[in-house]
């Protein structure tokens, strides 16, 4: 018997993912769970008996190689960086990257990206927010936290037995992630200004980008990672606010590639200032 809490596989899937039980509930007299991926942005639906227990040792070996993927990419990015600081001689100048603001429907993915936002030497601020609380709360939270960047994310998945594709009722939580969006730019509709991603896994990606999003998931309505939107992110806030953020390359960063997430020409979050004081 399963409980909330327990760490799972489905057989339908070959296990492929592992999923955290939050919800057991008896509909027609099977019981099935609600389970939310402990690496990637999807919530799903499935009956108990197609769920496979996972024990300590099992999810201790899929995390680490999880983190070390992650680990690898983080990497690259900070290696990258500081190349291109020495090449600039930026050591007479300093920098100011964008400020993030992060709001959640997971507090244990915001926690996490929190950590590696300020690993990144990024300042951030996150607020844990269900994606449907996220619309009737952005508004304001955006006047009370002034940021250049705004991350909408959570949960999403395309509903079980829905054919459409374009249709926001296919969604479990696109519908939020197209609302917020909308509110977010009634307070600041300059996409430069304010730079925003939204989405999490199987997102209508069109549908957000057409509400006024910068970055979005997903173009093929595949499983984001949940440190896709950090690394999108970072190429933001630290590319300077005179040229374009290279999309190719920003995505190119990420975990998931085009296929995962997406979006459109935007200007970088990075301000210089000189000179660089000694004190």
């Amino acid at each position: 018997m399963f409980d909330v809490g327990d760490i799972v596989a489905r057989h339908s899937h070959k296990q492929d993912l592992y999923f955290r039980i939050v919800q057991i509930q008896a509909s027609g007299g099977e019981k099935t769970a609600l389970l939310k991926g402990i690496n990637t942005r999807l919530l799903a639906d499935a009956p108990l008996n197609d769920l496979v227990g996972k024990n300590p040792s099992e999810v201790a070996h899929y995390q680490l190689e999880d983190f070390q993927g992650i680990y690898q990419k983080l990497k690259v990015v900070v290696n990258q960086r500081k190349a291109s600081q020495e090449k600039d001689e930026t050591d007479e100048y300093f920098e100011i990257p964008g400020r993030v603001l992060h709001l959640d429907g997971d507090e244990d993915y915001l926690n996490q990206c929190l950590k590696t936002y300020h690993q990144l030497g990024l300042e951030a601020k996150g607020i844990c927010k269900s994606e449907k609380e996220q619309p009737k709360v952005i508004y304001q939270i955006l006047k009370e936290n002034p940021t250049d960047i705004l991350v909408l994310t959570g949960h999403d998945g395309f509903l079980h037995g829905k054919k459409d594709f374009r249709s926001l009722d296919s969604y479990r939580s696109s519908r939020y992630f197209v609302q917020s969006v909308i509110e977010a730019r009634r307070f600041q509709p300059n996409r430069d200004a304010l730079v925003i991603f939204a989405g999490a896994c199987q997102s209508n990606y069109d549908a957000i980008l057409s509400s006024g999003a910068n970055f979005a998931s997903s173009p093929q309505r595949v499983l984001i990672h949940a440190f896709d939107p950090v690394f999108i992110v970072e190429r933001i806030a630290y590319t300077p606010i005179d040229g374009m953020v290279s999309l190719k390359e920003a995505i190119t960063h990420t975990v998931t590639g085009t296929d995962g997430v997406g979006g459109i020409e935007t200007r970088g979050q990075l301000r210089r200032g000189y000179p660089r004081s000694p004190y």
